[in-house]
């Protein structure tokens, strides 16, 4: 059997390269090819040929510098001759900037923007750029970001999983890879991959049990349907136990599990509109509600919408409380009672765990943050 097939492509074009050092074909100060160029050269993905790359520069045969590219080294000048002579380890020399690629479904003002923020901080703290792509929620966008970002050689991935029963074949090739990953908001159910996500259920529990406090019994839960997203089914979990800690029966008549207009490329005139007589029609069918647990904020929107069509005051009449909400500054707006996400933290976290990984050290499989309840002008006591 050839030893020299059954090795990895990125050792061949490393071995390749270090031959033509070595027999001068490239000189002391003279440019070798871009991982650009390797990789069209040897039909190869730039993760190859950057990881021939780094062979080379950690065996101090070369120097990558940004916006230039990479140069034969000159030992004494490029990595000094004191600790060379010393004994001491030198560590690689690489001049190039770290990139982490992010893929998300969406950002706007009730959540997204605030992780963004975070892991800008902290992308800047750590002296690396953050390369952005939304999937807006459907899968097959999610998967070619991450081939594209791949392609464009990111050291590390941030994805925020788009909805839906089945996760990205990609993000399995990317942990089987042991490719440096950290999910955000949610993490995959049977992929041993690093997450960092609000504590859902806890949250959850949290706003119920505030709704409970202010007399109400009869909450609808509104969230569209469950499609194996550990976010939602977390949310439906706490709101189940805080029903159980305070003794109320779960009634799931009251739900509405069915709402399609907040989905990805759903939020639109003619699909708004229908959730919002869905919602009419369940209240007016329903009236022993006197409250809506809406999962998100523009189900809220929804909400208060259908409450305010039907002639019922907020919080008057019905109390509504959600997850997330933007905040109330110049522009005005409506200040919902919601749990309020830890985003920036969420954000550098995410970062900082992405770094962890690609220094090969071990981070935590799954992280959870506490959220904030916070009281707007949407709840208040039931009146009787």
């Amino acid at each position: 059997m050839n030893e020299t097939s059954s090795k990895p492509m990125y050792e061949k074009i490393f071995e390749s390269v270090k031959n033509q050092i070595l027999t001068k074909v490239y000189g002391v100060g003279e440019r070798i090819p871009s991982e650009k160029e390797l990789a069209e050269a040897y039909s190869v993905s730039r993760i190859t040929s950057k990881k021939a790359l780094e062979l080379l520069t950690n065996e101090r045969l070369i120097v990558r510098k940004p916006g230039r590219g990479s140069f034969v080294a000159d030992p004494d000048t490029d990595f000094g001759t004191v600790a060379a002579s010393s004994g001491a380890p030198v560590a690689a020399f690489s001049t190039e900037m770290t990139t982490i690629g992010l893929v998300i479904t969406d950002f706007g003002n009730s959540y997204g923007t605030g992780l963004i923020y975070g892991m800008e901080e902290a992308s800047r703290e750590h002296d690396c750029f953050l390369v952005l792509r939304r999937s807006f929620g459907i899968p097959a966008n999610e998967e070619l970001s991450i081939q594209k970002l791949l392609h464009l050689g990111v050291d590390g991935l941030i994805v925020f999983p788009a909805q839906g029963e089945y996760f990205n074949e990609e993000i399995l090739k990317l942990v089987i890879g042991r490719f440096p990953l950290v999910l955000i908001d949610r993490h995959l159910k049977g992929v041993s991959a690093a997450s960092i996500s609000t504590d859902n259920a806890a949250a959850a529990r949290k706003a119920t049990a505030h709704l409970f406090e202010l007399g109400h019994r009869h909450i609808s839960f509104l969230s569209p349907p469950p499609t194996d997203t550990t976010a939602v089914e977390e949310r439906i979990e706490g709101f189940i136990q805080a029903h159980a800690e305070h003794g109320i029966a779960v009634d799931r008549g009251l739900w509405v599990n069915d709402l399609t207009s907040t989905l990805p490329n759903s939020f639109r005139g003619n699909n708004i509109e229908q959730d919002i007589d869905k919602l009419m029609a369940h209240l007016n069918s329903r009236p022993e509600i006197t409250a809506l647990f809406a999962i998100e904020y523009n189900i809220a929107l929804l909400a208060k919408a259908a409450v305010e069509r039907i002639g019922l005051r907020i919080p008057q009449d019905i109390s509504i409380i959600c997850f997330d909400s933007p905040p109330t500054g110049l522009g005005g707006g409506y200040a919902f009672t919601h749990i309020r996400q830890n985003e920036e933290e969420m954000g550098r976290l995410a970062v900082g765990h992405v770094l962890r990984i690609m220094q090969g050290q071990a981070v935590p499989n799954k992280v959870m943050l506490e959220a904030d309840l916070i009281i707007g002008v949407s709840t208040d006591k039931v009146r009787q």
